[in-house]
Formats: C-alpha cells, structure tokens, sequence
C-alpha cells in the first residue's frame, strides 16, 4: 500500500487559529493523527471540519499556531507542495478532477513523477489495481473521460487515486464525505479499506455526518463546535447519541414516517411514467413522499431528469413553474459558483416577481433574509459569495431556492449529500409540513434512513424499478431485498 511506518505522529497542530473576516473558522484547535489510526472528524456544518482539513492540506496557512510533520520542528513555510512530500492527500467533498480529462489523465496530475514512455499504462495500471482492491466490481473504464463517469463513479476515482502511491509513500488521506454518492454496499467496501490501510501503518481522517459510518471506521473521534474542538476520546467511548449531544444538535432524534397518506377514489398522479419492459409504472399523487431506492447509478437520476422535462414543457421558464429541482451535485448542477447567497436563492423566483421586465429588488431582499432565518444558512451577510459558505449551507440555499417557489412538485437528486445531522432534521420536519400543505417530493437518495421517512419508496435494480413498497413495507430489509434480487413483475 506504499503507508509509512512510524511511531511519530503523521501530522501535529498547536493552537490552530484561523478567521475569515470576523468569523472564527479555528479558534486554538490542536489536533495530532498518528500511523495506524483513522480519525473520525465530526461536526455540525460550519463546525471548523473544512478549515481544519484546508490547513492539514496546505490549502490554507494559520492565522496563528504551528504545524509539525513526522515528530519534527514546526514548519515554517507549510504549503500544498509540503503536504503532498510528506505523503499527505486528500478527498474534497466537492470532487476535485479535471471532467474534461481522462481518469488515466488526471492520475498523471496527482503524481507529477510519472513521465516518459508509457506513463499512460503505467497510470492506468496504479488507479485500476486499487480500483480493483477497495471496490471490486466497479466497472469503470478508465480511459474515459473524467465527465462521462457519475458522480458515484467520480466519488471512487478520486478516491483510488488519493489512496495510490509512485515513488512515494502515502502516510495519511483525508476523506471528507467519502460516501456521500455512494450506496450502501460500496460504503462498506470503503469503510473495509479503510481499516487495511490503517492495519497497514497508514492514517486516515474520516469525515461523515452519517454517524455509524463513523463509528464503525474510526479508531478516535475528534467532535468540533464553533471552532473547536469540544470531544476527542476513543470511538468506542461514543454512540449515536452522545455524538449528537457532543455536536450541540437540538435537532429532534425521530425521522419516523407520516401517517398513510389518504387518497380520493379515482385521484390522478401528478406525475406519471408508464410500464416499460417488465419495470413496475411510477406514480406520485399529490401530497406525497416518493423515495427512489437501490444501488447508486441504476436510473435513480435519469427518472428525475425525464420527469423535470415532462412536467417542464420546454426550455422556457414559466412564471408559474410546475417543478423545481434540488441538486445533490452542488458544482455541477446546484449553485452558481460566481454569484453571492441571495443571488443563487431568488434565481428561481425572479420569473414570478417579474414586472414590465423589471424585478422587485426589495421583495428578493426580504425573500432571502425570510428564508435565511427560516432554514438557518449560517453568514451574516447574503451578499457574500456562495463558495464562502461550506457544502451543507450551501445546500440550504438551494433547499430555499426550491421551496421558496410554487412548484407543486419538488424533485431532490441525493439533496442531502454532506448535509449535518440537525440541518437534516429541520429539512425532514419542513418536507412533512410542505407534503401535508399538498406539495409532492420526488426524493432520491443513497443514506436509507432518509428513503424510509417516504410514504411509498421505488426501488431500481438493472436500470429500471425493480419493486414498489408502500407504508411498514418501507423497511432496509426491503429495499436491500429488492435491490439485490429479482425483480417483480
């Protein structure tokens, strides 16, 4: 596995501080990873998790405090190029490879030593061996291009390629939602790696708002709060629950579903798709949860697309739209990287508060400071950028961009990926409050705790829905059932 073997610590932070305008990001954290430990880092968003890891990357310098390598003197210039010598890499939670190269390609950028003749074969072979090891079966063709793959596919590259070693060892991989796009069963493939590579000598930092994830990977749990480290024991000191309470969640532990949604005899679907082949025909009614469940990359996102389409019309955007979309992919199809909070809030509305062509500048101001409070998007100003603010606010601004509309139908690719325990509980509590006000979700996604809070849950094996459950038959028995076995016809 090319991991270093040394009793010194891999890493060592001391009194860490780091702000961005008057916000605190690090506030005196100190933080050690030695070999053979994965660290689970955990944290509510905007807890200081990113910056910590920015710094431990060399994206980032200290404001104040020091950074030792290897049990050495503190470093006096630590950079991206220093982190990298000392075997240090990362997995950003946003995917960071170039989409428009090949896999093979972007091997080549992680390891700059890799020249010469047939550098391309010897590439190929480094990422596809280690492929082959944390997820077999994966079926990815590595001489295509980086942008062609899902973003699942994408999600195991990066991560192949963060693990992988030529003429360097790897001491220690920071994973920041390493499994935010992928199923349960290659989260388990991961998690099992993980635990050879650390068996091995190597460290691992393992960042996850899924808390059994955590639990199950980690051999230490560092907990962070407003800049700080509040908790760091042994994993087997935690559960569930006293992680959430070391967190500061106030957030309601119960994610139990509705009541069975009533129908009328004879009521129509609000959206539709018939049977093809021997898949079983889609349905959503009004005031309805739908949950799409299985494998990732099984036609989950493909039936979102061809629904927004369908109930769309066309290219043009109406003043009353009949569906919005929530993006799990925030870079690729979420927010607008160059635009401020409130610009990438109120983008969906404007069509609404049109006048004479002209928008309503101030009733965009007081929708966005409504909903700033609402949902709870942690920055004091709106008019900052929206790459300021870290993965899970970020996605309540695009929760807020699609709830504040008046779609009738909302359709969530995977929304909650990266997303903390509590912001999660405030979001399942407000889509209950918008289903029984007559709404419908149409909700995709890859955590199975959240597919069970659905009223009726579509489960996709082989490209198409394998099996329909509806009320107590939405359970992870059955959806793993139909996930891996025959379909129904």
């Amino acid at each position: 596995m090319g991991v270093k073997m040394s009793g010194e610590p891999v890493i060592a932070i001391a009194g860490a501080r780091k702000g961005f305008g008057a916000v605190k990001a690090l506030d005196g954290v100190d933080f050690t990873v030695t070999p053979g430990e994965c660290i689970g880092l955990v944290g509510h968003n905007g807890a200081g998790k990113s910056t910590l890891v920015n710094i431990i990357n060399g994206g980032l310098n200290l404001d104040e405090g020091r950074i030792s390598l290897s049990g050495g003197e503190p470093v006096d210039s630590y950079s991206i190029r220093v982190a990298r010598a000392h075997g240090i890499r990362c997995v950003f939670q946003e995917l960071s490879m170039c989409p428009n190269l090949s896999v093979v390609e972007n091997v080549r950028i992680a390891h700059a030593g890799m020249k010469g003749f047939g550098w391309r074969s010897r590439a190929r072979k480094v990422v596809s061996e280690l492929l082959d090891v944390i997820f077999p079966d994966h079926g990815i063709d590595c001489r295509r291009a980086v942008g062609d793959l899902t973003i699942a596919q994408r999600q195991m590259v990066e991560i192949a390629i963060a693990f992988s070693s030529y003429n360097s060892t790897t001491s220690l991989v920071i994973l920041d939602e390493p499994t935010s796009s992928l199923d349960a069963s290659r989260a388990e493939q991961l998690i099992a790696y993980v635990k050879s590579f650390t068996g091995a000598g190597g460290a691992v930092i393992f960042i996850s708002h899924i808390l059994g994830e955590i639990l199950d990977a980690a051999s230490r749990i560092v907990v962070m709060r407003d800049g700080q480290v509040v908790s760091d024991k042994p994993s087997g000191e935690f559960t569930v629950n006293s992680l959430v309470q070391a967190m500061g969640s106030v957030a309601a532990a119960s994610s139990e579903r509705r009541a069975t949604v009533v129908r009328s005899e004879g009521e129509k679907p609000v959206a539709s798709f018939p049977r093809s082949r021997d898949a079983v025909e889609f349905k959503a009614y009004k005031g309805e949860l739908v949950g799409l469940a299985g494998l990732s990359g099984q036609g989950q996102t493909q039936l979102i697309v061809d629904l927004y389409t369908s109930v769309s019309g066309d290219w043009k955007s109406r003043r009353e739209p009949q569906a919005a979309f929530v993006a799990g992919d925030r870079l690729s199809d979420g927010v607008f990287p160059l635009w401020s909070i409130l610009r990438n809030m109120t983008i969906a509305m404007l069509s609404e508060w049109r006048r004479f062509g002209l928008t309503d500048p101030a009733r965009e101001a007081a929708f966005a400071d409504g909903w700033h409070e609402k949902i709870g998007i942690r920055t004091k100003n709106l008019d900052n950028p929206i790459l300021s603010l870290s993965g899970g606010n970020q996605q309540k601004a695009l929760f807020a961009r699609a709830l504040g509309t008046s779609a009738p139908i909302v359709l969530m690719d995977d929304p909650m990926r990266g997303v903390d325990i509590g912001t999660k509980q405030d979001v399942y509590l407000m889509l209950r409050e918008e289903a029984d006000a007559g709404r419908t979700f149409i909700w995709y996604s890859t955590e199975m705790d959240e597919v069970c809070v659905c009223d009726r849950v579509y489960v996709f094996r082989e490209g198409s829905i394998a099996r329909e459950l509806t009320g107590d038959a939405v359970t992870e028995e059955n959806i793993l059932a139909a996930s891996f076995g025959e379909r129904t016809s």
